[in-house]
């Protein structure tokens, strides 16, 4: 890690990035060209709300490195296909030692997609319901960097969104959970300054178009 910069290294092409995925080919692919890139899919949206749940507790290298078996056992994450799966599936996955075996998780995985269902159904799409918690610019810090990052491991948009979605019946979305989801889609930019991820994302930010949202926000 950068001693004078902490919370970035140096790779061996050279660029300067956030140090947590280290010298991994994986996470450092994960790192630079998804993490934080604005994301208004849903299928994608709802992959990444279910593994930040079966993260929980665990290291997202871990989830990272099975998540093709992951698409496998959870058909791809379809949210209608997902929604009707029943205790065979349960069991399926229970025996499928490329995923997380947590019967909770998967559980809530199913109990996720029904409730995406009933929401999609109430705001047009999860991108919508998702993006309409996007925090202002005046609830953002003003530098990212590491002891920021470590200080703040939710937030009050996090927390309001957890608050918003137990309420609904979904499951495994606590605030840290749901913070890192934000993270994940691009909702906030939390590459920390001086990575050369940064600049990239907040130009795609500033690109994309928030859904059901209107303009822009800068």
């Amino acid at each position: 890690m950068d001693e004078e910069r902490p919370g970035l290294i140096g790779g061996v092409d050279s660029r300067t990035r956030c140090f947590w995925p280290g010298t991994d080919e994986l996470y450092l692919a994960y790192h630079d060209h998804e993490w934080g890139r604005p994301v208004d899919d849903d299928t994608r949206l709802f992959e990444k709300m279910c593994l930040e749940g079966f993260q929980s507790g665990l290291s997202w290298i871990t989830i990272l490195r099975k998540r093709e078996n992951f698409r496998r056992a959870f058909a791809g994450f379809d949210i209608e296909k997902v929604a009707s799966f029943g205790d065979a599936d349960i069991e399926r996955m229970l025996g499928d030692a490329g995923i997380i075996r947590h019967r909770g998780k998967i559980a809530s995985a199913i109990n996720n997609a029904r409730r995406a269902i009933e929401l999609i159904g109430e705001k047009g799409s999860l991108a919508a319901y998702f993006w309409s918690f996007e925090p202002a610019l005046h609830e953002r810090p003003a530098i990212v960097d590491l002891a920021t990052l470590k200080a703040n491991p939710t937030t009050a948009a996090s927390t309001a969104l957890s608050k918003d979605l137990r309420k609904r019946g979904f499951t495994f979305v606590g605030p840290t959970t749901m913070y890192a989801h934000m993270q994940a889609m691009g909702m906030v930019n939390d590459h920390i300054e001086g990575c050369f991820c940064r600049a990239e994302v907040e130009a795609e930010r500033k690109a994309f178009a928030r859904p059901g949202t209107g303009p822009n926000r800068t």
